[in-house]
């Protein structure tokens, strides 16, 4: 069996992530995971891919999601934190996410100095629209907000250990957890596992296992797999610097964990098929597994 260890919701695409005890999870994610986005003035999406200091960009959002506050996790900035009540109201514009054009709701100008300033380049921020109707591709569609793809990434502490193991090998440090931003993490558990041969028992404690379930349900929510995570630039980006490193861990997955259709893949992405409240310490039932993707 598996149970979840952490649950970490990104309320501002590419931003710092916040550990919670328990979540909704909702047919587009944890409960405002990914619903508002850091933009240049031409409404082109901002990651760390480009700018890894938005690593340090601390957000808060209440529970009704109708006030937000930014603060830095960079002491040495001089930025103090601001403050605004989200609007749902004001008029849409275009905004663009891989080459797609969505629509956002723009969130003013106070707190697009603030990002600009922090960032060194003009920003804006935007908010999903409640009309948001978004379907991510893969194994299961599924609705999603301004993530990269599907609406859940979910992750293993095994698939973790196994990485920094080879690491450490070759001489380079271990990686924290944070440097996948992954929003559910599974350990193995207590309990008696499901499923036959290497299913059974603590089918997390063997690395990459979640690349084979298809269908899982935690606590009241039920999850459809959707496709593998592919790794991308982000994960140079030191978290807690702000800082891009030059090739770990893309050189090490490189080795082990390359697809069939040439990315370098590290955990897999889920799609919501049954919305419902998620805490740590739930256990993580595979009710399917299929063959994985590599």
């Amino acid at each position: 069996m598996a149970d979840v260890v952490d649950l970490i919701c990104y309320p501002i695409k590419g931003c710092a992530g916040t550990s919670v005890g328990d979540a909704l999870l909702t047919p587009a994610g944890l409960q405002h995971d990914r619903s508002f986005m850091v933009i240049s003035e031409d409404g082109v999406y901002r990651t760390q891919r480009r700018h890894p200091r938005l690593a340090l960009v601390r957000p808060t959002v209440s529970a009704d999601g109708s006030r937000l506050t930014l603060d830095s996790t960079d002491t040495t900035s001089g930025h103090g934190k601001v403050r605004l009540d989200v609007t749902t109201s004001a008029p849409r514009r275009d905004v663009d996410l891989f080459g797609a054009t969505f629509q956002g709701i723009d969130q003013g100008d106070e707190v697009a100095a603030w990002l600009s300033e922090f960032l060194g380049t003009p920003s804006r921020l935007v908010r999903v629209p409640p009309e948001h109707d978004r379907i991510a591709d893969g194994l299961t569609p599924g609705p999603s907000g301004y993530a990269d793809s599907s609406a859940v990434h979910l992750l293993s502490r095994s698939s973790l250990t196994l990485l920094n193991r080879r690491m450490v090998e070759q001489g380079t440090p271990p990686l924290p957890m944070n440097r996948f931003r992954p929003n559910i993490v599974v350990d193995s558990g207590s309990g008696q596992g499901r499923g036959h041969g290497s299913d059974s028992g603590d089918w997390a404690a063997v690395p990459h296992t979640e690349d084979r379930a298809r269908r899982i349900s935690i606590g009241g929510a039920e999850l459809g797999y959707a496709k593998l995570a592919v790794r991308c630039a982000v994960t140079l980006v030191d978290q807690a610097a702000g800082v891009r490193q030059k090739r770990e861990p893309l050189r090490t997955l490189a080795s082990y964990r390359r697809a069939a259709s040439g990315g370098v893949v590290f955990g897999a992405k889920f799609s919501v098929v049954r919305p419902g409240k998620l805490s740590v310490g739930d256990e993580v039932i595979v009710h399917e597994w299929g063959d994985a993707e590599l």
